[in-house]
């Protein structure tokens, strides 16, 4: 027993000095860990249609700051087409997946603003707030993650101004919101709550099948590029029947084409059409290093028709 103990005795040192070790990193990563911990929600992911040629974002990123100075505002897009309640919603749901939970998303498209159409911050079941107009938004970003709670903005302490404008509640109603709700301060504050199933939600077609094919719409073209968006699933698209390389019958409107599927752009030669698996899961249709919607003078929205690949 004697002989046990005095070992025990002189690895002591060496324990104590592990022990010592230990709490010296825990104390040296308690900050940073608190940082972590702490980050969120402290990110603002900000959208509108403003575009970048007046002050507006600007503005609006300044009323921030004025309530959260040391909060971080990333500029999702300040292009969205003028008006499009789609593409802000598509974006929308391209983009919150890659944000951690706590983020705030200040969106401003809001075609009718001044009008009866609410205000709202809604969080979503995966922990992230969205400031914006209740227009239809939050459609696609529902239907993927679900919305845990909406309340309605009347709050007038959270706004600024002594007189709000009718026709810029980007700058005095929902960019201070969004400061207050990325600044950690209670959310369900901004007003009354509202039931999730009063959220307006847009009246998005769905893909129609049938023994011969689908029938699909394109809903948007992507970015500066004009490859075309559209509804159709990836995955519904490859029951069709077609493997990459196989030349796929396609009805756009009333032009009837013949596109190879592929991988990528580079897989035809320049100028030649293509269908693909886009980015965001979704079946495309492009031209390499050219625009498809220009090309074949594409307006939108447009119904797609593929046939089934014949056995």
């Amino acid at each position: 027993m004697i002989i046990g103990f005095e070992a025990h005795m002189k690895r002591a040192p060496v324990v104590f000095a592990s022990l010592f070790s230990v709490l010296l990193w825990v104390a040296l990563l308690a900050p940073f860990s608190a940082a972590q911990s702490a980050k969120y929600p402290q990110t603002i992911v900000f959208m509108t249609d403003f575009g970048v040629v007046d002050d507006s974002v600007a503005i609006c990123r300044g009323v921030m700051y004025s309530i959260m100075p040391d909060v971080r505002i990333v500029d999702l897009t300040h292009q969205v087409t003028p008006f499009s309640i789609l593409d802000g919603a598509r974006f929308l749901y391209g983009a919150t997946p890659y944000y951690p939970p706590g983020t705030v998303f200040v969106v401003v498209i809001d075609p009718t603003v001044g009008s009866s159409r609410k205000a709202i911050v809604a969080k979503s079941k995966r922990g992230q707030y969205f400031v914006l107009p209740d227009n239809g938004l939050l459609t696609l970003v529902e239907q993927r993650d679900g919305i845990e709670g909406i309340h309605e903005i009347t709050n007038t302490d959270w706004m600024i101004g002594t007189k709000l404008s009718s026709t810029f509640h980007g700058r005095d109603i929902f960019s201070p919101v969004g400061a207050h709700v990325a600044r950690g301060e209670d959310w369900t504050k901004v007003g009354p709550e509202m039931p999730v199933a009063s959220l307006v939600r847009l009246d998005l077609k769905a893909p129609t099948w049938d023994q011969h094919g689908v029938t699909a719409e394109v809903i948007a073209t992507d970015g500066p590029f004009g490859n075309l968006v559209t509804n159709l699933d990836g995955e519904a698209f490859l029951k069709l029947g077609y493997k990459r390389g196989e030349e796929v019958p396609v009805k756009i409107g009333e032009k009837e084409m013949s596109i190879r599927f592929v991988r990528t752009f580079s897989d035809v030669p320049l100028g030649q059409p293509l269908l693909y698996i886009d980015s965001r899961g979704r079946l495309g249709l492009a031209l390499n290093q050219r625009s498809f919607a220009s090309t074949f003078d594409v307006k939108l929205p447009v119904e797609l028709f593929i046939a089934r690949a014949a056995k």
